[in-house]
């Protein structure tokens, strides 16, 4: 889609903002009507596996995910003619062996699907990256900023960008000595994890060029902040920051896409145009292909905050504040003569859908009368990440 003249822009904007009177609505047929366009995700890794997705596009109105494309032949191709098969992982993945493809090597990214249509990027020259000299992280305002240095003497590098996954752990405030097993409450067998973790992963484009600057250096770059209230700060913090060297076109491809995705809300941000791309079709030149392939290495590094490194005074929130105190008791059943009965219907409902679960008995004259509950969420810390503790943590 071309982008409207800047006379034109202005001449719509002017339309929309006149008074209206009867709308209705109006869905173009482009956007109604969408093509199914190939989508490629992914790079060439130079110093390790590549991972590349395939899916195809939807219409805006649609509620499902973008379907994957499947039973797809992938190979990396070397201009000596040499290739690299990619193994289908998971509906849409494929993932190659490492590889190891040394600096300046041309490479490309090829594509046959089911139906044997066939797709191929642009050769692109291999970027090795440099290593990420610094990653800290300092108190500023109520928020964490966590900041990377890195550098190229060899000045090779120029256009950077980056991409993290956070982890954090999490701890419920309750540990129930009772649990709902067999249609009835008994003493627990398995007890709920003390521990889980969370993970998130980056969603925004991060980029960076130094091309005018006297040295190919960044230096204290913001790579994500933390208000100081962020659960994620409750009691450990982790964050792993990838970064890769582009190549100038590629830079250039993920920067129109950050502005489509990220700058766009008033008549004074940039407008929207056409992200070009690297990919095009071998069985049909005129065929539309979404994505940029280019082929670097990675560098990582990881961080990790303490809570109580953290400056005084600052509280990080557990994410549980709403599930304290408990519910109120529920009460199975009580008789004159303090004996206990349990009728199956109250338990049931009670506990039976196991959205609810018990934490400890309410004890009157020693006689069980009820229990204190809470929802699953506020006791199984499993509802908010894994019990599975990381390799690295």
């Amino acid at each position: 889609m071309k982008k409207l003249p800047a006379f034109l822009q202005a001449l719509l904007a002017l339309l929309l903002l006149l008074p209206t009177g009867c709308v209705e609505p109006y869905a173009p047929d482009v956007i109604d009507a969408p093509p199914s366009l190939l989508v490629v995700e992914g790079f060439i890794n130079a110093d390790g596996p590549t991972t590349i997705r395939l899916s195809r596009t939807a219409a805006l109105s649609a509620t499902a995910t973008p379907l994957p494309e499947t039973k797809a032949r992938v190979f990396i191709e070397l201009k000596n003619n040499f290739q690299y098969s990619l193994t289908e992982t998971a509906p849409g993945t494929y993932t190659s062996v490492a590889l190891k493809l040394p600096a300046g090597s041309s490479c490309r990214l090829r594509i046959v699907t089911a139906k044997n249509q066939e797709y191929a990027s642009d050769f692109v020259s291999v970027k090795l990256t440099p290593p990420i000299d610094e990653l800290r992280w300092t108190p500023d305002n109520n928020t964490v900023n966590v900041l990377l240095s890195t550098h190229d003497d060899t000045r090779a590098s120029q256009y950077y960008r980056w991409d993290f996954d956070e982890t954090w752990q999490i701890s419920s405030p309750y540990s129930p000595s009772v649990e709902y097993y067999n249609r009835a409450v008994t003493p627990i067998r398995t007890f709920y994890p003390i521990f889980c973790w969370g993970n998130n992963q980056s969603s925004r484009i991060l980029l960076s060029k130094t091309t005018a600057l006297s040295q190919d250096a960044v230096t204290g770059f913001r790579v994500q902040g933390i208000a100081a209230n962020n659960p994620q700060l409750h009691i450990r913090y982790s964050i792993l920051v990838r970064q890769r060297a582009l190549s100038e076109r590629e830079y250039d491809y993920w920067e129109e896409l950050k502005k489509n995705t990220e700058s766009v809300g008033s008549l004074f941000d940039p407008q929207p145009s056409q992200s070009q791309g690297n990919i095009r079709g071998l069985t049909n030149p005129d065929e539309q292909v979404l994505g940029f392939v280019g082929a670097n290495s990675i560098a990582e590094k990881r961080l990790f905050i303490e809570r109580q490194d953290l400056p005084d005074g600052w509280k990080p929130r557990s994410g549980y504040e709403d599930c304290i105190p408990p519910d109120s008791v529920f009460i199975v059943a009580r008789f004159p003569d303090r004996r206990l009965v349990d009728p199956q219907g109250v338990i049931d409902r009670a506990f039976g859908s196991m959205q609810v679960l018990p934490i400890d008995p309410v004890l009157e004259a020693e006689i069980v009368v009820g229990y204190t509950a809470k929802n699953r969420d506020c006791i199984d810390c499993r509802t908010r990440g894994t019990d599975v503790r990381p390799s690295f943590w």
